[in-house]
């Protein structure tokens, strides 16, 4: 039973290891959990940090990832007929599932990238891509929320503003700002 245990464990770290080798990985990839899972009969027993991800209806940190993107590669640019995903502004490497809070919150980091490097909707973009991932999961995450390290010649104002609770509440009562999030975040019908 040990040896199967100790297989099983290897094959899990081996995998994760393929999906994380892309050339453009981070320190942040670095801490994306991995799924630990041990057989057992015809169930699973979950632990270490995926248990939380577990509880919240999640198989791994990878289905949780996987969700978010779902709920993000619809978000449309604010001046282009076109999705942030066909943009490529938003991509499922720019989404990393971190170690959970001490109170045991999961923390989820995004990362966008705007088309130019002078973009003047990249604040915009990032409060729409918070509005959607708060409101699309049934539960609570913390969101940490960057542009990607280079790509605007105001990323670190940009990425005070957009993870600032205070700043995202004032934006969000501006009606003129408000609907320009509604439109940029509905549904298509």
């Amino acid at each position: 039973m040990l040896s199967y245990i100790k297989r099983k464990l290897s094959e899990s770290d081996s995998g994760s290891s393929n999906s994380n080798s892309n050339s453009n990985s981070t320190p942040a990839a670095e801490l994306v959990r991995k799924t630990s899972q041990m057989s057992l009969d015809n169930g699973a027993i979950v632990y270490g940090e995926d248990a939380l991800l577990h509880e919240l209806g999640y198989r791994s940190a990878t289905d949780l990832q996987e969700t978010i993107y779902d709920l993000l590669r619809t978000i449309r640019d604010p001046e282009k007929p076109c999705t942030l995903e066909d943009l490529n502004v938003i991509y499922e490497d720019g989404i990393f599932v971190m170690q959970p809070t001490r109170s045991n919150v999961s923390v989820v980091r995004i990362e966008f990238n705007p088309t130019v490097p002078h973009c003047s909707l990249a604040t915009l973009i990032g409060l729409c891509i918070r509005v959607k991932v708060e409101r699309g999961l049934p539960h609570n995450i913390k969101l940490d929320i960057y542009i990607k390290k280079g790509a605007h010649q105001t990323e670190e104002e940009i990425n005070k503003q957009i993870n600032d609770k205070e700043r995202i509440a004032a934006a969000m009562e501006n009606p003129n700002l408000r609907e320009l999030v509604e439109n940029c975040i509905k549904d298509e019908e």
